[in-house]
This record gives C-alpha cells, sequence and structure tokens, in this order.
C-alpha cells in the first residue's frame, strides 16, 4: 500500500486508475453512439478535473499529515515483550521500514539473560508503569519457539489488561483453537490479537476533536450561568466554589477532576472513602439541587478541553471506592478494562439508570456491563444519541442524589 504522507507514491498508484477509467469512459460513449472528436475530448475533460481534484485533495493531505503534531499522534507506538533477539529482530525489521509509521519505545523482560540485561528497556511491570506515562499503542509478545505455551501468554495478558493497546503475539506461539484467532498486519508483519483496544488512532482521534469543539462552543454560552452557580454557593456556605478530587483516567493515569462544590468544606471527602447517599447530611441545600439536576458535574467540560475526560464515556471513580471494604477492581476484574478509554461527563450506564452510590458487586458489575457495551459499540452517532439521552433523562432524574 501506498504511503499517505509521500505525495508520488499515492498519484503514482491513483495514475493509471484515473487513466484506465478515461478509457473505460471513451469506451461506453463510442458504445452508444458517440462520434467525432467528443469522444476523446469528454474523457480527457473529465480525466483533467479529477486530476486537478485529486492532486490538491492529496497535496493537502500529505501537508497535514506531514506536520510534526499530526505525524506523531498517527505513528503507532510499540513497546515489545520477550525473549531480546526475537525481540530485536521485530523491532529492526520496522527500524528499517520507517514508512509504516511504527515507533518501538523498548524491549521488556521479566528476566533477560546476562547478556541482554544491559539492553532490555526493563520489566514487564517497568512497560506497565511506563503506559501510565506515555501512550503505547501496542504490545507484541515474541519469544522463541517452546518457551511460550498458552499458560505463560494468557499470564502475561492478564496482567496487560490494564493497558489500554492491543496485544498482539507472533503467530507460531499460537495452537490449538487459539489458532483461529483473528490476525492484524503490521507492515508487513502479521500477529494473532490477542486483546483490541475499543478505539483505534483515527477513532480516538475523531472523538477528540469532536470533544474538544463541542465544549469550545458551548463553554461561553454556559459562563453566566456558571457565574449565577458560583454566586449561590458562595452564598450559602463559605470555602471554594470548586471540588476537585483526584481520579483516574485513560490508561489509569491519575488526574483532577473539577466540580462544583456541593458539600459544607469541612465534611467534604476528597479520598472519597464514604460514598454519598441519599439525604447524605454532607450535602448544601445549594448542593441538594446542584446534583440532583447534575449541574455539580457541568465544570468537567474544563477536564475535557484539557484532554483529560471526554464527553461520553465511563464514569471516573476516585482511587480509594471501595464496596464493603475492598476496591473496585478487586471486587470485579473487568472493571480495569473501563480504563481502556478516556472517562466521560456522562455515560451509557448513567442514561440507563446506573449511576449513584454503589452498594455491592452486583452494581457495580451493571454498571462495567452498561460501560463495556458502550465500548464494544463506539461511534459519534452514538455518543450524539447518550448527550440527548442525558439531557432528557438525566434532569431530574431518580438517581441522582
Amino acid at each position: 500500500m501506498p504511503n499517505a504522507a509521500h505525495f508520488r507514491e499515492q498519484l503514482s498508484a491513483i495514475a493509471p486508475a484515473i487513466a484506465a477509467a478515461g478509457l473505460a469512459q471513451a469506451a461506453v460513449l463510442w458504445w452508444t453512439g458517440w462520434r467525432g472528436p467528443l469522444v476523446l475530448l469528454t474523457p480527457c475533460v473529465w480525466m483533467g478535473i479529477v486530476a486537478c481534484v485529486v492532486v490538491a485533495a492529496r497535496g493537502f493531505s500529505q501537508y497535514v499529515l506531514s506536520h510534526p503534531k499530526i505525524e506523531a499522534r498517527l505513528t503507532r507506538k510499540i513497546a515489545i515483550i520477550g525473549d531480546y533477539e526475537h525481540a530485536a529482530y521485530i523491532q529492526s525489521h520496522f527500524a528499517s521500514r520507517a514508512r509504516y509509521g511504527v515507533d518501538v519505545t523498548g524491549i521488556f523482560a521479566d528476566q533477560p539473560g546476562p547478556q541482554a540485561a544491559a539492553r532490555v528497556s526493563g520489566s514487564v511491570d517497568d512497560l506497565i508503569a511506563a503506559s501510565r506515562q506515555s501512550r503505547v499503542d501496542a504490545v507484541i509478545i515474541a519469544l522463541p519457539p517452546g518457551r511460550g505455551d498458552d499458560i505463560y501468554v494468557a499470564g502475561l495478558v492478564r496482567r496487560l489488561r490494564g493497558v489500554a493497546a492491543d496485544v498482539l503475539v507472533v503467530p507460531y506461539l499460537m495452537q490449538g483453537p487459539n489458532m483461529l484467532l483473528p490476525m492484524q498486519s503490521i507492515g508487513p508483519m502479521s500477529f494473532t490479537v490477542l486483546q483490541r483496544r475499543p478505539l483505534n488512532e483515527l477513532q480516538s482521534l475523531s472523538k477528540t476533536i469532536f470533544d474538544f469543539v463541542f465544549c469550545a462552543i458551548i463553554v461561553l454560552p454556559l459562563s453566566l450561568f456558571f457565574l449565577l452557580v458560583a454566586i449561590a454557593i458562595k452564598l450559602e456556605s463559605p470555602g471554594p466554589i470548586l471540588f476537585l478530587q483526584p481520579r483516574l483516567g485513560l490508561n489509569n493515569r491519575p488526574f483532577v477532576i473539577f466540580k462544583f462544590r456541593s458539600m459544607y468544606v469541612d465534611q467534604t471527602d476528597v479520598l472519597a472513602v464514604r460514598q454519598t447517599s441519599r439525604r447524605d447530611p454532607r450535602v448544601t441545600r445549594v448542593g441538594k439541587w446542584l446534583r440532583r439536576l447534575s449541574i455539580d458535574e457541568m465544570p468537567q467540560i474544563f477536564n475535557v478541553l484539557r484532554g483529560e475526560m471526554s464527553l461520553v464515556g465511563p464514569r471516573p471513580h476516585a482511587p480509594q471506592t471501595r464496596i464493603d471494604g475492598e476496591l473496585l477492581d478487586d471486587v470485579l476484574l473487568d472493571y480495569i478494562m473501563r480504563y481502556h478509554v478516556k472517562p466521560g461527563i456522562t455515560g451509557w450506564a448513567q442514561v440507563n439508570g446506573s449511576r449513584g452510590q454503589l452498594v455491592n458487586a452486583t452494581d457495580l458489575r451493571k454498571r462495567v456491563g452498561y460501560d463495556l457495551e458502550y465500548m464494544r459499540r463506539w461511534s459519534l452517532t452514538f455518543d450524539l444519541k447518550i448527550i440527548a439521552l442525558t439531557i432528557f433523562r438525566e434532569i431530574l432524574s431518580k438517581h441522582a442524589y
């Protein structure tokens, strides 16, 4: 496939198709009874117009794709786990073919040999920690034949469940029914897919652009309303207007969420040791209505503009949120999969009534089920549907308190 960032390659691939279409058009005109100069002139004019449009479109796309920020965003960041020699072979294969837009960020191994110890980037745990700080699009498991049995590979996949990346493995490590798993090509190499991200690079970019444009449009019209809310909060009780709380976002990365303060200052719970319940005495009178109408969540549009959240996605929980004394990711194994997309101001779980206090594991399982369904069904149209349902269902929702 020609490289979209190389203008000449694109034109050399498209020119034969335009010429063939022009000749086919001339043949059809001749067959339908056209004669004289128009038989050749019409296809030539058509090919000239199409060529101009294609050159302009491809030239613009090449200019956009060559921009350093766009190029960096579309370059796939890949980490390799396994035997150094096998991993280094894959790394050198990608390095010699830079046209495929792949950047190998490092080779990782839990127990590298004495000669490879100085050349690997760290252990698998180091890779997981590094993914919290910087983007990793895919992880390739590359082990020598005979060492990569299903049990070992399955253990690696379990450890990588919290990493928002495709997990791929060299095909010769798969045996039996696993040989029927889907394949994915990266440049000239093919790998078996063990875990797939819900959104690829282009989908993630389009969702980010949509979020940013939407919030940028509504933030100015909402500024006067925000000012009135701020005055109401200050008039009722002393303290800051905003409540800042640590939350976990994409790939388990911590960030600070913005909310209108709805509790008395001396009773706020920054670490969320205690979940908010109905008729919670910590909530102020103004705060009761802010929470009832979900207005307290509206400052999170600034989290969206900062790139920490999305308009739609799984709701972010505080790191210390517990059910019966257990952390949420200890209660339900699939909970960690929610971190494969950015958290949202609203979500599919919320518009289906799964919001508020998590009382038991059944509540958590239901909410996570909706979140995983959203990730499987994602599209910009689905996001718009959820935003519309949020407006019509969540105002005065019986689940808000």
